[in-house]
């Protein structure tokens, strides 16, 4: 009995410290697993968020570098004339070189970045950008200048779609129309920035200072761009499948049409392109070019098995609707400002700066208004948003049209306010409609069809003014005794229709497609 008891009781201790032997191993293997999961966590969690970050950053440098570019250059061209002794065409060139070469190739540089990573296209275009900008800067002569010019446009084509390709990649969509306004306020802000930055430069150093100003955060953006990895979603590519699914046709196609529609608009300011003269027959066949090789491409999509303009993206009703708000708006405004430059230099005698000081209420509205557009996106949805911006514009390009040559800076001011407030509000949102209703596979090119339109819109806008202003030239540019800024106002009042195209808020029915269920592995998310 005393053995059997002992055998009990020593079977029963050799139990309970083999259980709790067994238990406590158990429990610390299950903490140490579970600290360890904790910390890969945490560090996957950081890694997440260094990487957006450091997309946001790319994004909107890269965005406000291309626009202080632009700015600056304008005030620069004088000097850069008579330092390389060129004429009056050769430096206008300096900017259509540009321009011809951004516009031919948007597109198909966003479909680079939607097949081979938009990381990866954006630091080719922003380290591009740095050197073209350094070789500018040291160039000899004029034809150098206007060469490097194209080679700068054609990085800045690869640059510009990217900037909204990584946003789409890196944020969920509802989450996009916050680091859209972030850029879109450095826009505003270096847009604003730039005559008084290239003013400074150009007076105390030569206008090559001008072209060194965006050398360094180009070449800071292009190497942390070269150094973070590309979004899980952005290395998630469709095969490939040789060169034919970049669609080479249809690339050389649209960069004809574009470019040579661009370059008739351009030309089409110069004396020689209005009126009846022979440069008047030169832009006109220019622009008739464009057209028959606009017509030739929508042939070849139709037939293209890897078409550059992807059908599931042209079909979209809220993307063509949001690009129709950017073309109307960007050209309402880039030809009232056009027409308001001319009126306070010419007609009011002012001189560059004072001009500049008069409009300055547009740039800070910009600036101001751009964090506020999330905000009533999710309050009042894309449609009452966009449409209030639309009225805005609208009434800024009415209230200048009535302008006599006496205005105060009171007036000029708050039509500039009115202009500023409506084009942010109307960028902000229709830019965050086409990259979010844009299938994530084809974000570059969404992103290259949205500065497509910013390019355009502003040289229709200055085509269309600089045309009425010579049918009607006794009224000079007083605007209320033109017919340049009441046109302006009903391209404006356009965005009015294609806003009203736009989604409208998550809760109104409706505006959405019937509910699906959510995909396995993948968050649900209502699109707005």
């Amino acid at each position: 009995m005393s053995g059997l008891h002992g055998t009990g009781t020593g079977s029963a201790t050799g139990a309970g410290m083999s259980s709790a032997t067994g238990a406590g191993a158990s429990s610390a293997t299950g903490a140490g697993t579970g600290a360890g999961t904790g910390d890969k966590a945490g560090a996957d969690t950081g890694a997440r968020r260094a990487s957006t970050a450091s997309t946001l950053a790319c994004s909107v440098v890269g965005a406000a570098v291309v626009a202080l570019d632009g700015t600056v250059l304008t005030v620069a061209q004088p000097a850069l004339q008579r330092d390389l002794h060129a004429d009056v065409g050769q430096v206008q060139w300096t900017s259509t070189a540009y321009l011809v070469a951004v516009a031919s190739l948007l597109v198909f540089a966003g479909r680079l970045g939607d097949r081979y990573g938009h990381r990866r296209v954006f630091a080719v275009g922003a380290l591009g950008f740095a050197a073209a900008s350094t070789g500018i800067a040291l160039a000899p002569g004029i034809g150098a200048v206007i060469a490097l010019r194209v080679v700068q446009g054609v990085c800045g084509a690869l640059l510009q779609p990217a900037t909204l390709g990584m946003l789409r990649t890196a944020f969920p969509p509802e989450r996009l129309a916050t680091p859209i306004a972030v850029r879109t306020a450095a826009i505003g802000l270096a847009a604003a920035a730039g005559p008084l930055v290239g003013g400074a430069l150009v007076s105390s150093y030569g206008w090559r200072a001008v072209f060194l100003l965006g050398v360094p955060p180009t070449l800071a953006i292009g190497l942390l761009a070269l150094a973070g990895p590309e979004p899980r979603a952005g290395r998630e590519r469709r095969p490939a499948t040789g060169l034919a699914a970049l669609d080479p046709l249809g690339a050389v196609l649209l960069a004809a049409a574009l470019g040579l529609l661009i370059h008739g608009l351009v030309d089409a300011p110069r004396p020689s392109g209005t009126g009846t003269g022979p440069g008047a027959w030169t832009t006109a066949l220019v622009v008739a070019a464009a057209l028959a090789a606009g017509a030739a491409l929508v042939r070849h999509e139709r037939r293209a098995p890897y078409p550059l303009l992807p059908p599931e993206l042209m079909r979209s009703g809220p993307v063509l609707a949001g690009l129709a708000v950017l073309l109307a708006a960007s050209a309402a405004l880039f030809g009232s400002l056009f027409v308001a430059t001319y009126f306070l230099q010419d007609v009011q005698g002012l001189d560059p700066l004072a001009c500049a000081l008069r409009v300055l209420p547009l740039a800070v509205l910009m600036v101001l208004g751009a964090p506020l557009c999330p905000l009533l996106q999710r309050r009042f949805g894309p449609r009452r948003t966009a449409t209030a911006g639309a009225v805005l514009l609208a009434l800024g390009v009415l209230l200048l049209s009535r302008l006599d040559a006496t205005a105060s800076a009171s007036s000029v001011g708050t039509a500039s306010a009115l202009l500023g407030a409506g084009f942010v509000t109307l960028m902000v949102t229709a830019t965050s409609v086409v990259v979010h209703r844009a299938p994530e596979a084809h974000a570059g090119v969404a992103g290259g069809l949205q500065q497509t339109a910013m390019n355009i819109g502003p040289a229709l806008g200055v085509a269309t003014a600089t045309l009425l202003l010579a049918l009607v030239p006794e009224g000079g540019f007083v605007p209320d005794r033109g017919a340049a800024l009441p046109v302006l106002a009903v391209i404006a009042a356009l965005a009015l229709p294609a806003a009203l195209a736009l989604p409208g808020a998550a809760r109104d029915p409706g505006t959405r497609p019937g509910p699906t269920p959510p995909r396995s592995g993948r968050r649900f998310c209502v699109r707005s």
